[in-house]
């Protein structure tokens, strides 16, 4: 058997996923993704194995300057292909020396080139024919200490005509940092290279240093400040699976409604800053205030406006009412009559229209090619959306999922799909409150993981695909935590959004992703 087969949030035991030798395993994983685009590497990662299977305290797995401590040489790989066809994941794993040189998945499917970067960076694991093995993340206990980013080498270009311009990372407004080094001829960008890993914060590590559920969670909201729900809800749907607790309808229903609370007001706070960058204030107005009654809402729901507190494994502390029900339809009533005003005035705006048109157009080829997810996928016609492919909480049981699809790829394609997305959602959640379950909270419950067991959470946040893995040791603690935001595949969409486009269209391109630095600096 070269995998074992599991669906979202199914804990299985660590031992029961196949390990092959290590070209067999490569063959395995790249030839599952060879004119399969309903298939995609959901996460790809590596630990040491000596590390895990000590079972010994995480404190105990560093020395006294916070150095990883030598506990084998072997890397255990494991990489979990998703089919989207099928709902199921398939998870295999292989065991490397780091001073051997392996080949690269990346040369035969790009997909994996920056898994294969960070184990390079986290390991020192060498791959032929991996086009740069560059840093990704600069963690504390890399294994290449002499990378860091004051050398980070930048792609350049030996040309009289050709020129550099360098952006970040400290950023002007209230971005966070990240560098952004452009090839340009005259104000056509040739070539774009975004380099991240500036505010690197240990995170994966924290969560196996915290014992607490309490702490856990607080970390899992805080790993990107624009998609709290999201990564919240993929921690607890892994942690109760991994405890072998089953949730009620009830806290299936808060954590859906959040969801889509968060994706109407991100995006319409990011067509408020695209009409910002294209200099329509009317349009960056309107939807900047659109954007405050909707998270004003989660604050009268759970005491904060960023959903922070809300969402919690086995329980809530803020059950939906039908008076929060009533009130909240009456929210929607009055966002829907502006929101419609000010859409059907931008979108008949000839002057920002040609803003938006046929600029920053990323094709269906790349995207599939990149491994694109969520909403970066979807806009090029790449059907990317886990909650129809690997369906989660009321997704597959209180309603059926349609994703909206475009096929333009541009940052008009993109505003669009938002517009669009605002609606199917606002529609969920008008289906969801005319039926509110009752909340009974259930006592006793008691929430202690699994020994030896690994698991995947899949979570459609706004961005896209949000993937969370754990591995809980033979105490049942937390062996190794590995997160993904949709931002680790989609920064390579933007770099390819602005090839050819005039330099002055890098704002628009940039906003029109919105994506995040800290979900990418773990």
């Amino acid at each position: 058997m070269k995998y074992i087969s599991i669906s979202n949030n199914q804990a299985v035991s660590l031992d029961s996923i196949p390990e092959l030798p290590y070209e067999e395993f490569l063959e395995s994983n790249v030839g599952m993704l060879t004119d399969s685009p309903e298939r995609h590497c959901v996460n790809y990662f590596g630990f040491w194995t000596g590390v895990y299977s000590s079972g010994g305290p995480v404190e105990d797995q560093y020395d006294e300057n916070k150095n990883r401590k030598e506990y084998s040489e072997n890397v255990k790989l494991i990489c979990c292909i998703a089919d989207d066809k099928t709902h199921q994941i398939y998870v295999s794993s292989a065991t490397v020396a780091p001073e051997v040189v392996y080949e690269s998945f990346t040369a035969r499917n790009h997909n994996f080139e920056k898994y294969e970067r960070e184990m390079h960076e986290a390991f020192g694991i060498q791959y032929n024919n991996h086009p740069w093995l560059k840093p990704v993340r600069y963690s504390h206990d890399r294994a290449g200490k002499a990378e860091t980013i004051e050398n980070y080498p930048f792609f350049g270009a030996d040309s009289h005509e050709l020129h550099e311009v360098g952006v970040g990372p400290i950023h002007a407004g209230i971005i966070e940092p990240g560098h952004f080094r452009f090839i340009c001829n005259g104000e056509q960008i040739m070539h774009l290279e975004i380099q991240l890993g500036y505010q690197h914060r240990g995170i994966e590590q924290l969560f196996l240093q915290k014992k607490k559920l309490a702490e856990l969670t607080t970390l899992a909201e805080n790993i990107a400040g624009d998609t709290t729900v999201g990564h919240t809800i993929a921690f607890v749907n892994l942690w109760e699976s991994l405890c072998g607790y089953r949730p009620g309808r009830s806290l299936h229903f808060s954590r859906t409604l959040a969801l889509e609370l968060e994706r109407i007001a991100i995006h319409t706070g990011d067509m408020s800053a695209v009409c910002a960058d294209i200099g329509y204030q009317l349009g960056n107005s309107v939807y900047g205030r659109l954007r405050t009654p909707i998270i004003n809402f989660l604050q009268e729901w759970g005491g904060n406006r960023l959903a922070k507190g809300l969402i919690r494994a086995g329980r809530t502390n803020f059950p939906f009412s039908r008076k929060l029900g009533a009130r909240l339809a009456s929210i929607l009533d009055e966002f829907e009559l502006d929101f419609n005003e000010m859409t059907s005035k931008f979108f008949k705006l000839p002057s920002a229209l040609s803003r938006l048109e046929k600029t920053g157009v990323v094709t269906y080829g790349q995207v599939l090619e990149i491994g694109t997810v969520g909403m970066a996928a979807r806009m090029s016609g790449l059907n990317r959306d886990i909650r129809s492919s690997h369906p989660f909480n009321l997704f597959g049981e209180g309603f059926t999922h349609e994703p909206v699809i475009k096929h333009h790829g541009d940052v008009y394609a993109r505003v669009r799909l938002r517009r669009d997305e605002i609606h199917q959602s606002i529609g969920y959640i008008r289906k969801m409150i005319a039926d509110i379950p009752e909340f009974t909270e259930v006592a006793g419950v008691k929430l202690n993981p699994q020994r030896n067991m690994f698991i995947l959470s899949l979570v459609e946040g706004w961005r896209g695909e949000i993937c969370h893995c754990a591995i809980t040791d033979n105490e049942g603690s937390l062996g190794l935590y590995k997160i993904k935001d949709p931002s680790f595949h989609n920064w390579m969409a933007l770099a390819q959004a602005v090839r050819n486009n005039g330099i002055s269209d890098f704002p628009i391109c940039n906003k029109s992703f919105n994506l995040s630095y800290c979900g990418h600096d773990l």
